[in-house]
């Protein structure tokens, strides 16, 4: 372990905690069953046999091997499966829930939101009031048990990574539900995940690379050359030789504050996206929302973002595409045409489960320089302007993209639940 001096790096007293089979079990609960002897999937729509599958409860996973990704017509007709429709509204309820759980704990500043069921808390200024972490965790977990009726596992590490690599490998896999791994114990635990791809950050493609390289195993991978890493794979061949360290030197509570105004949009989706056409229109619909608040505010963009993230299961962590305008803008249908190109030649298949659309370089709509042989695109922005007065006036839900029917979350967000019903009991 001479190689590298973990003195360097912050060492943090961090948990990540993940609702195990979340969806499923607050299925369970509903019924008055037990999360982990229930037999229950819940399924995107019960009207299609190709319909995707949400989530399932573990005895479902372990012994009929259907997953989230599985579809309905996987499913057993003789089985003692309960196949279930979402119920968004109720699931977002129990997310607040243990957030406000986890509050008793730790500020928000110390408290990161991953995904619908994941988070991650830095209970380092917590240590005085609720002892080691160990013992928050246990408590953070029979809280949640007795409130909630919900299964919840606990990774704990020196810095997100290792709480992350703890939880993923260890705690999710067998009571009590809890692991522990600090620098000292990266080659008994890190440099042992196998396959590679179950490594955060490494996906099928990285693993292929890392093979030509004749690299097989984490434990080589954080013996390799950095330089010859970042020379082959760039930038990120060298995130992954430190993360194959145990090295991560996020601290939650040093949030980046953006330098500039901007305007933004994030989401984290219900589910994994799989479908090219439904990632689309949530992407549009996302930007449309970002378009809608510069007109607003009278402004127009020169920049835009979008960030997209992929589920866990793929071990790759997304991409951003930073996009340049020629000119100031704030057109849905540009902005939107410019997002879609960008997503379509980065995109490789891998399931989406967050997008982040974001405005930057703001300026006044009215500041904009003239150019004698471009006079805009006025059919859309009267378009724009008209759709903006209708939601005004009559709410949101009264127009809205076709998709958005389909794998969209515009309907969710404007009083919808996920194209699903929005009760909460």
């Amino acid at each position: 372990m001479g190689l590298v001096d973990f003195s360097h790096f912050p060492r943090r007293s961090v948990l990540c905690i993940d609702v195990k089979s979340f969806f499923a079990s607050v299925e369970a609960v509903r019924r008055g069953l037990d999360p982990l002897d229930a037999y229950i999937a819940v399924v995107s729509d019960l009207r299609r046999t190709g319909a995707v599958v949400l989530a399932s409860s573990p005895r479902v996973k372990k012994e009929y091997h259907i997953k989230t990704g599985s579809r309905l017509f996987e499913i057993p007709k003789r089985s003692p499966i309960m196949v279930v429709e979402p119920n968004m509204a109720l699931y977002l309820q129990r997310n607040r829930d243990i957030q406000n759980i986890f509050r008793r704990f730790v500020t928000d500043e110390d408290l990161h939101v991953y995904s619908i069921d994941e988070s991650i808390l830095d209970v380092t200024a917590s240590l005085n009031l609720f002892g080691p972490a160990e013992t928050i965790a246990l408590k953070i977990l029979q809280t949640v048990k007795d409130e909630l009726g919900l299964i919840v596992t606990a990774g704990i590490g020196d810095n997100p990574l290792l709480a992350k690599l703890a939880l993923d490998n260890e705690a999710k896999k067998r009571p009590p539900w809890i692991a522990k791994w600090t620098y000292e114990m990266v080659p008994k635990t890190v440099w042992k995940i196998n396959p590679m791809t179950d490594f955060w950050g490494i996906s099928r493609g990285y693993d292929k690379r890392l093979k030509r390289m004749g690299i097989y195993t984490i434990e080589a991978l954080a013996l390799a050359d950095p330089a010859a890493l970042q020379k082959s794979m760039g930038v990120m061949g060298l995130q992954l030789y430190y993360h194959a360290w145990g090295l991560d030197a996020s601290i939650i509570a040093q949030k980046v504050k953006p330098k500039t105004t901007s305007y933004s949009k994030n989401q984290i989706l219900m589910r994994d996206y799989y479908e090219q056409s439904e990632i689309l229109i949530v992407i549009k619909e996302m930007v449309g929302d970002v378009c809608s608040r510069l007109r607003k505010h009278k402004e127009k963009c020169q920049e835009m973002y979008l960030g997209i993230g992929y589920s866990d299961r793929e071990l790759q962590p997304g991409f951003t595409a930073r996009i340049k305008l020629v000119r100031p803008e704030h057109s849905t249908d540009l902005l939107s045409d410019l997002a879609r190109k960008e997503f379509c030649k980065r995109w490789h298949g891998e399931p989406v489960r967050s997008v982040n659309v974001a405005a930057g370089k703001i300026s006044p709509a009215g500041q904009e320089q003239l150019e004698l042989f471009f006079d805009g695109d006025e059919r859309n922005h009267a378009l724009d302007a008209a759709v903006d007065q209708l939601r005004d006036r009559f709410g949101k839900k009264v127009i809205f993209y076709a998709g958005s029917m389909v794998g969209g979350t515009y309907l969710e967000r404007a009083g919808y639940v996920g194209g699903h019903k929005g009760e909460s009991t």
